[in-house]
């Protein structure tokens, strides 16, 4: 593999894999297996696959959460998110070495439609790595980094942050406070990233080297892009944290987006 997190033909690499998950973190991920075995195993799981640091070798003790994505063979029902909350409560409360579990349910055919080629298409292929089941990525192209990549993964900040504001308003504990910061800084410091991406020239989902690329390209924002990837890894509880990420970093950056790649095609 060459730099960037580029395959040699300059397509984007898968980032993770089974084979790169901490050693600490392997019993979580066979439980993870399991359990979903148990719970979807009827019929109704087409795939499943692990995302995020504990893939990636980057997990942190007592830190890092553990991201799943099921891919199902209809649209998730009711049924299915329940079945899927039970298993992230399961697994929250049995291992310590994670600090928190989220699963995304997907229908195969959402993950592999036209519209969602150079979002959800583009998670599965590259970000994902697959725990169970046939690998949708067989059935996706290679990604590049594109203009179009930018607008398609993250041309849609200006929806979050109004959403983000109303929860901020609403977060009464630092508890709240902290999770909200996590989410918001994360999402913000990649989509920075995926801004200056084509011209960069590759793919990164580590928060420090993103914050760095977009800085080379926007020095005035840099310290500032910094400080979010400080945050997305430790979250901070204080409302001024949260005011600088979603008052003025998160309005200016989508703005900007939007100005250099357009937004993201609407979803139904």
């Amino acid at each position: 593999m060459v730099g960037k997190g580029l395959d040699v033909d300059g397509t984007i690499a898968r980032e993770g894999a089974l084979s790169r998950v901490p050693d600490a973190f392997a019993g979580v991920v066979a439980a993870a297996r399991a359990r979903t075995v148990d719970a979807f195993g009827d019929g109704r799981l087409h795939s499943a696959y692990v995302y995020g640091s504990i893939p990636r070798g980057t997990a942190r003790l007592g830190i890092s959460d553990l991201d799943l994505l099921l891919a199902l063979h209809t649209e998730p029902t009711e049924a299915d998110r329940l079945d899927a909350a039970r298993i992230e409560q399961a697994l929250d409360q049995a291992f310590d070495q994670i600090d928190g579990v989220g699963i995304l349910l997907f229908s195969r055919r959402t993950l592999l439609s036209e519209l969602e080629r150079h979002d959800l298409g583009f998670f599965v292929a590259c970000l994902c790595t697959p725990l169970l089941g046939d690998d949708l990525a067989d059935e996706l192209p290679r990604y590049r980094p594109t203009a179009l990549l930018a607008r398609e993964t993250n041309g849609d900040l200006s929806l979050a942050l109004p959403e983000w504001g109303r929860q901020a308003a609403r977060a009464t504990t630092d508890n709240k406070r902290k999770s909200l910061s996590r989410l918001a800084a994360r999402r913000i410091v990649r989509t920075g990233f995926t801004l200056v991406m084509p011209r960069w020239g590759g793919w990164t989902s580590d928060l420090t080297e993103c914050a760095e690329a977009f800085g080379i390209y926007y020095p005035a924002r840099a310290e500032q892009m910094l400080g979010a990837a400080r945050i997305g890894r430790a979250p901070s509880a204080d409302p001024a944290v949260l005011r600088e990420l979603l008052d003025d970093l998160g309005p200016w950056l989508a703005a900007e987006y939007a100005a250099v790649h357009g937004l993201k095609a609407v979803r139904p």
